[in-house]
């Protein structure tokens, strides 16, 4: 099946098309449509009659933006109609949702007359938060835009314009510093005439590049002075006094290609004639002015770009528009002016730079990117695009006057972090408690890693490093980690990395001691205790033991026992402590802990209230919530007195003698932990009715198959499993586990450090947080 025929299919397939509307209040009783609609909703209706602004408090206003087309110029469809243009739009939708969660209205318009498009545009912008024109033929586009930021106060944007420019601006400030030349001698050809052309040329020229050094062609050739055929005001501006007639002639001994045209209409030949280190942006869609491999054929010292994802250096306009109007809308920005594109073009340059995480790797297939000629922008899928672009274009609209509202740049920064996921915004705080550890102790926490020559472990351990959140210790060869580490790209991670070989250390022989006498009773010899603490994992192990370090990750290579197992020898349960795995589950509005989900096969109901009463301390302690703890059971309050549901209402009635501060209630069925109605119905006495966050299981069988099923039916983020009732902290990954998850479980396992050691300071030498 061809691209095409599964495009069909796509589209067609279940509910049709691509969009639909999703309510974001609940509308399910009388109260709530009393509310919703009438007579509830006159009373929003009358303040923002008295108050215009107050529709960005009672409506979808600030968030909501028309994605607007006649259909005149549809991809390189050209002009197909409006209901033709109407896939396009609801995709340019999907991807506003997606990378920035705005919500788009895609609105097709049966007007080629361009004045009837601003008249629309006039009368729907009280509805808008913004305005993304797109697909509208060349020069009518600019007369488009133009009036409209005349006559409205909110953003208007062609992204067809702007977009291509904005991306691939950032791209040619990055290949610059690889080219070593200056972007005021740089002698640049556009090749298009229209809409994306002539705003790359404008945003070139805001970047430093001379109006005179550019010379713009189109389908009939150069754009000279007196040429009348084919001619607009628009081309006017970039008409010059040359002889030169053809593209052929305009790349002789240019710096730069800048095309966005259409297919094949650069050759090898041209391309050899152009100056040193060439910079050739083949931008036209779906197939570029020129391939990579024809150019590189030709010469092997150009930088490329395409519009095309099976390419390096991607110009991918998604890279722009979602983050652009993000921050626009989130200062109510009257315009988007030049400001704010320059500030967009160099947080994406400077983005570039920034070490590639993991999941931008796994979305195209484990590719490996570092900054260099292949890699000058970043990839689609890098969701810290928000976070770079955002800030910057707020900033940008505040400085230069169009903004509406003023922000706190640094909490906007921090808001934005919302949308990259459930599970990053609930780490977030467990992060901000582990990097106070460097200031609270005087140094920072030291983590091992067993696991060190594995590339996740290193990608990991850079990042743990680079955000301050622990000191990495890598065990293994130290020459095969050099090499991994050189091969990834993460250079600076030796400076700050311990590497460790168990071999050759100098501890090897007291560690051999000190576990032989732990375990000569259960087994081993001194023999095996040596050959024992040749192995990294039981190497870490004693290190935490013996405070060489302060707490362990391991388990991505190996199997959860076999990471458990040195762990328990090395270091062991804390006295009175029930060893259990916790996960965190995050949805949308709320962080639920479930265990245990790793190791109690069949809790007692003394276990049970252990482990309640540790995941209840470690959510206290690095969320700061209030913990609500649900005993979970196929019974309801003794409704049924099978034998299974004794120990889960025993762990009730023995929690709340130890442990009388505790909220918990139960035994439960898990929709009466967490549905108000219920309780309310059936349930008053409830003490947690229907707002529990930490769910106690049965059993391993429960909790284990429980987090499974939520987990991967989706909507949800599982962070774990976090390892309770250890002496000291260690963490055992799931197998397999990838980057991210690293990071989160290393960030509490840091976590758990710091609070187990400024637990144990004297009141007096704590510092005040």
């Amino acid at each position: 099946m061809s691209v095409y025929e599964e495009s069909l299919e796509y589209h067609s397939s279940g509910r049709k098309g691509k969009i639909e509307v999703v309510p974001t209040k609940p509308v399910g009783t009388q109260k709530d449509l009393t509310l919703a609609y009438s007579p509830g909703v006159a009373e929003p209706c009358r303040k923002i009659a008295e108050n215009e602004d107050l529709a960005y408090e009672y409506t979808t206003k600030g968030n909501l933006v028309a994605v607007l087309s006649n259909g005149t110029a549809v991809l390189g469809l050209g002009n197909i109609g409006a209901a033709a243009a109407k896939p396009v739009m609801e995709g340019k939708g999907i991807l506003f949702k997606r990378f920035a969660d705005i919500d788009v209205f895609d609105i097709e318009l049966n007007a080629p007359n361009p004045d009837d498009v601003i008249k629309a545009c006039m009368m729907l912008a009280p509805t808008f938060g913004g305005i993304n024109l797109e697909d509208i033929k060349a020069p009518e586009c600019f007369y488009i835009e133009e009036e409209l930021k005349k006559k409205l106060k909110i953003p208007v944007f062609h992204d067809d314009q702007h977009g291509t420019a904005v991306i691939s601006g950032a791209a040619f400030l990055n290949a610059l510093e690889f080219v070593n030349k200056k972007i005021e001698d740089m002698k640049v050809v556009f090749c298009g005439g229209g809409a994306a052309a002539i705003a790359c040329a404008n945003l070139y020229v805001n970047l430093g590049v001379r109006r005179e050094n550019i010379v713009m062609c189109d389908s009939k050739g150069v754009i000279y002075k007196g040429r009348t055929e084919g001619m607009n005001p628009y081309k006017e501006r970039y008409a010059i006094e040359t002889k030169k007639r053809s593209i052929a002639e305009a790349l002789d001994g240019a710096d730069a290609f800048v095309g966005v045209s259409v297919k094949g209409i650069v050759t090898k030949e041209m391309v050899a004639k152009m100056a040193r280190d060439p910079i050739v942006f083949a931008m036209a869609n779906p197939d570029p002015e020129i391939t990579p491999e024809e150019v590189l054929s030709v010469r092997k010292d150009a930088i490329i770009a395409t519009g095309r994802s099976d390419y390096p250096n991607q110009v991918n306009n998604v890279l722009g528009f979602p983050f652009i109007f993000r921050g626009a809308l989130d200062t109510r920005s009257s315009a988007i002016n030049e400001e704010m594109k320059m500030a967009a073009v160099r947080a994406l340059a400077q983005l570039a730079k920034e070490d590639v995480p993991e999941y931008v790797s796994r979305a195209y297939g484990g590719q490996q990117f570092k900054y260099g000629r292949e890699y000058l922008i970043p990839k689609p899928f890098d969701r810290r695009a928000l976070l770079y672009v955002a800030p910057a274009v707020a900033e940008a609209a505040m400085k230069s006057g169009v903004a509406r509202i003023k922000i706190d740049i640094e909490a906007y920064r921090e808001k934005l972090q919302t949308f990259l996921g459930f599970a990053y915004t609930a780490m977030r705080h467990v992060k901000k408690q582990a990097r106070k550890a460097e200031r609270d102790m005087g140094r920072r926490v030291n983590l091992v890693f067993p696991e060190g020559e594995h590339h996740k472990i290193l990608q990991a351990a850079k990042t743990v490093s680079d955000d301050n959140i622990a000191t990495p210790v890598l065990i293994g060869n130290p020459d095969k980690i050099r090499e991994e580490i050189k091969k990834l790209g993460l250079d600076d991670l030796l400076e700050d990395a311990i590497l460790v070989r168990p071999s050759t250390d100098a501890r090897l022989e007291e560690y051999a001691r000190r576990f032989f006498e732990k375990r000569k009773r259960k087994g081993i010899t001194v023999a095996n205790a040596e050959t024992l603490m040749k192995q990294p994992m039981y190497f870490g192990a004693m290190m935490v033991e013996q405070g060489h370090a302060d707490g362990l990750i391991g388990g991505a290579v190996h199997s959860y026992p076999d990471t458990i197992k040195p762990a328990l020898h090395c270091i062991g349960a804390a006295k009175g402590k029930t060893l259990a795995g916790i996960y965190m589950v995050v949805t949308k509005k709320k962080t639920y802990w479930f265990a245990d989900t790793t190791i109690n096969v069949e809790p007692t109901a003394e276990q049970l209230a252990d482990i309640a009463v540790a995941t209840a301390d470690l959510v206290r302690t690095s969320t700061g919530v209030e913990p609500r703890v649900a005993m979970l059971s196929f019974s309801n309050f003794g409704s049924n007195t099978h034998p299974a549901t004794v120990a889960s209402r025993d762990a009730v009635r023995i929690l709340r003698e130890r442990n009388p501060e505790i909220i918990v209630d139960g035994e439960m069925q898990a929709d009466t932990a967490l549905r108000p109605d219920i309780s309310a119905e059936s349930f008053p006495f409830n003490q947690v009715p229907g707002d529990a966050n930490i769910l106690i299981f049965p059993n391993l069988h429960a909790a284990n198959i429980g987090y499974k099923l939520v987990w991967r039916m989706g909507g949800v983020e599982a962070i774990g499993p976090i390892l309770v009732g250890m002496n000291k902290p260690v963490c055992a990954l799931q197998r397999g586990s990838d980057v991210n998850d690293i990071v989160n479980m290393a960030s509490i396992t840091a976590f758990e450090v710091y609070n187990s050691m400024t637990n144990r300071m004297p009141t007096g030498e704590r510092k005040s947080t």
